[in-house]
């Protein structure tokens, strides 16, 4: 199985690595990241998950003492509720699939978190996917995490990741649960290059969830319904594009969503994989992912089979590192 070493700090001590691959040519080269403007021509739109990130993490306690974290799986809605998974005691330097097993929690359980937060379990899915519902105003709620929540955090990285260090330069409405980590390189110099080539950047949001629980069955079932928004400039920009370069997995569900249903804004759970069709992405900006990951799956959508194989033994052999926080990848279709 191909996988590559992650990232150990979001603040490398070297500087992050782009792989590019162009389908076509079947031609793999790495890149610095200075030059990513200079691959894209005038007349491209690059379109952005503007998805700012949640502090989806809580740590709290069962009414029988028992300790848990929950990760959201999206903010809380209107009505207060939320869908979630649990892990048991211990914390972000354990990897989850080592963590002590979660308590078994049914329908009425009540969870109590940092600063006299509380929720009620509405209903449970399996051992880890649950529905709960907070016991204060929505506004208070968002108000709570903020101040009772931490970010996602990834026991590869060696120092806890601050809410700001998970946040994209565009950042806007708070979506995410984790960081839409593929456009950590678009910084304001790299956006304003990008523009001066006569790039369009162009914006959506998508509720990115979690990318990995670490259940094996749960896994597998990724990722789950996730919402959406694409304001009508984006889709205009998209519809009389050259080239539309999406930065993130996130952006591709959107825009073939958006192209199957012709909804602006709504749900989905469209899984992408080798056997999609696009229909309105032609080139991605990503991570670089372990081939068992539903994120591995969507490339698949743009590579055929043979060559994501070969590519990803050209960047394993050559060092690059994967996982959130890792090295990024360029794919165009020529």
């Amino acid at each position: 199985m191909l996988a590559f070493e992650p990232a150990r700090t979001a603040r490398p001590v070297r500087k992050t690595r782009l792989f590019v691959l162009r389908v076509a040519a079947r031609d793999m080269r790495e890149r610095e990241l200075v030059d990513l403007p200079k691959l894209f021509d005038e007349g491209d739109v690059i379109v952005v998950n503007d998805a700012a990130t949640l502090p989806a993490s809580l740590f709290g306690q069962t009414a029988r003492g028992a300790s848990v974290e929950i990760r959201l799986l999206a903010p809380p809605n209107d009505t207060r509720e939320a869908d979630a998974v649990i892990f048991g005691a211990g914390d972000w330097r354990t990897p989850t699939e080592h963590r002590a097993p979660p308590p078994l929690l049914g329908a009425g359980d009540t969870l109590v978190f940092g600063t006299g937060l509380e929720a009620v379990v509405v209903s449970r899915t399996s051992d880890r996917r649950l529905r709960i519902r907070f016991e204060r105003s929505r506004d208070d709620v968002i108000a709570s995490l903020y101040r009772a929540g931490h970010p996602v955090q990834y026991a590869h990285i060696r120092e806890p990741l601050p809410l700001w260090e998970v946040q994209n330069v565009y950042a806007s409405e708070p979506w995410a649960v984790e960081m839409p980590s593929a456009g950590r390189p678009l910084d304001f110099g790299a956006l304003d290059a990008l523009r001066k080539r006569g790039v369009a950047i162009a914006r959506l949001t998508h509720s990115a969830g979690l990318s990995s629980i670490s259940d094996h069955a749960l896994d597998a079932s990724l990722p789950w319904v996730e919402r959406y928004r694409i304001p009508e400039e984006t889709a205009a920009l998209v519809g009389s594009a050259k080239r539309v370069i999406a930065v993130g997995t996130s952006v591709v569900r959107a825009l073939e969503s958006h192209a199957a249903t012709g909804k602006l804004s709504a749900t989905t759970d469209l899984r992408i994989d080798s056997r999609h069709e696009l229909r309105a992405v032609d080139g991605l900006l990503t991570g670089m992912h372990d081939a068992t990951t539903s994120h591995a799956d969507l490339l698949s959508a743009f590579v055929p089979p043979d060559l994501l194989n070969e590519a990803s033994r050209w960047a394993l052999a050559r060092g690059f590192l994967g996982h959130e926080l890792g090295d990024s990848c360029l794919i165009l279709d020529r």
